[in-house]
């Protein structure tokens, strides 16, 4: 008996001219086809003289096994989809049930995975060039997966500005599930982001919507559509999405010569190598700028930009901020905060919460993974687990304070000195001085001797 094979097949949006070469061979060359029967519809006139096998929307699985069975009979096996097969589509789930049957590659039933083009890049195509820069695609569609999972991915996307693909956005049970969507996006984009909502691209009942985040959700839409969600410098004209790939960052006038400071074909001055001192550029132009509203202009964690702070050298100063950072065992430090005088205390809960405290006396103990902050007026928790890095933060003559962060930069809770008349105290002064000597030069290990 001849081997077996199962050949995997996307064969694109479904019409005859956007489908690949390899596509139109392997349905040749298959004794088998296999498919929901809508793609079956789609690549009716390929399959003359073949066993046709039809399955239903919810039969995925199923199409599987049939595949593998007729695959162990020593027959070719296309199993279709349109799209490409491996985005959103059976080439996945017929791995896990090769796997789960034994199968290996060298066992002597050959699979072949041959890619088509998917729905993004199908609609994408019609409607200008909505994804030329970094895009995501969120399948709205909570049969299989949780809706916190899907919602989760909804806020990372929108707070990483991606261009967004949503798959499965509606269906005749799930209509709440775009208006979610679009409500947790307009947390992070304009109500008027640019959006494109296609329906059966290249086929015959092809519709295109060009609408607004602000209009996304009363639109027709429903499970042949892809929605297409552009970014925050994504725009229409003349009828088409444009995504900007980011060319007027570096030249002028687009096609003009490089900006100052910029270089053809090397990193942005904010690029990786160099942002740190576009932090400590902007403070320095900005001289009454707060560590917050540092980080509110870059989008960054204010331990980032305490970590640009820590770089500055002479001639490379940060608006006359310095910074200095040690381990996360915050007792030794605050210990001798306790010598500080009265402190303004500023505690943040994971959820977003904000506590400010005017605070003398104030006693730091641990217990376990938590950090216990109190005096005679309050006692206050914070999680100690989640303490990363300490950072000492001077200002010239206005700021002395410490910041606790995270893993991620982000604060769990700040002390800094309080001025009065303009002045801090000079024995509270010296204290925190001391404390900065520390993390700049710590003291060696001591390290045990050995006779």
């Amino acid at each position: 008996m001849k081997p077996g094979k199962i050949l995997l097949v996307g064969f694109g949006p479904g019409d005859a001219a956007h489908m690949s070469l390899r596509a139109r061979q392997a349905i040749a060359e298959a004794d088998v086809v296999i498919g929901y029967s809508t793609y079956i519809k789609l690549v009716q006139d390929l399959l003359d003289g073949k066993q046709v096998i039809r399955k239903g929307m919810t039969e995925e699985i199923d199409r599987c096994v049939e595949a593998w069975e007729h695959a162990r009979q020593g027959r070719t096996v296309a199993l279709v989809s349109s799209g490409d097969i491996g985005i959103y589509g059976m080439a996945g789930p017929t791995f896990e049930v090769l796997f789960q049957a034994g199968w290996t590659p060298d066992s002597g039933i050959h699979v072949e995975v041959i890619p088509g083009s998917t729905a993004l890049s199908a609609c994408a195509a019609l409607v200008g060039a909505p994804l030329t820069h970094d895009f995501c695609a969120i399948s709205l569609s909570d049969l299989l997966t949780p809706w916190p999972v899907i919602a989760r991915r909804l806020e990372a996307a929108g707070r990483g500005d991606f261009v967004i693909a949503l798959y499965n956005p509606k269906s005749g049970r799930r209509t709440r599930h775009i208006v979610e969507a679009q409500q947790i996006l307009l947390r992070h984009r304009s109500p008027q982001t640019p959006v494109a909502i296609v329906k059966s691209a290249y086929r015959r009942a092809q519709n295109i919507q060009l609408v607004t985040l602000a209009e996304m959700a009363d639109c027709d839409i429903g499970m042949l559509t892809t929605v297409l969600i552009g970014n925050g410098s994504s725009f229409v004209r003349h009828g088409l999405m444009v995504t900007p790939r980011g060319y007027t960052h570096k030249y002028q006038d687009l096609a003009g010569p490089a900006k100052a400071g910029e270089q053809p074909g090397r990193s942005l001055t904010l690029g990786l190598d160099g942002w740190q001192a576009g932090v400590r550029r902007f403070l320095n132009d900005n001289p009454a700028c707060s560590l917050n509203h540092a980080a509110r202009h870059f989008d960054v964690p204010v331990g980032a930009v305490l970590s640009a702070i820590s770089q500055a050298t002479a001639g490379d100063e940060a608006g006359g901020f310095a910074a200095a950072a040690g381990p996360g065992e915050p007792l030794r430090l605050l210990e001798a905060a306790r010598h500080w005088g009265p402190v303004r205390l500023v505690v943040r809960s994971p959820a977003g919460a904000v506590s400010e405290l005017l605070a003398r006396d104030v006693v730091f103990t641990r217990r376990g993974d938590w950090l216990n902050i109190e005096n005679a007026h309050f006692h206050l928790h914070v999680d100690g687990s989640r303490i990363e890095r300490i950072w000492l933060v001077q200002h010239r003559d206005r700021l002395r304070a410490a910041w606790l962060v995270d893993a991620g930069g982000e604060p769990v809770f700040n002390l800094s000195l309080v001025r009065r008349d303009g002045r801090f105290d000079p024995e509270a002064e010296r204290h925190f001085q001391r404390a900065w000597q520390s993390l700049v030069n710590p003291e060696p290990k001591e390290t045990a001797s050995h006779a």
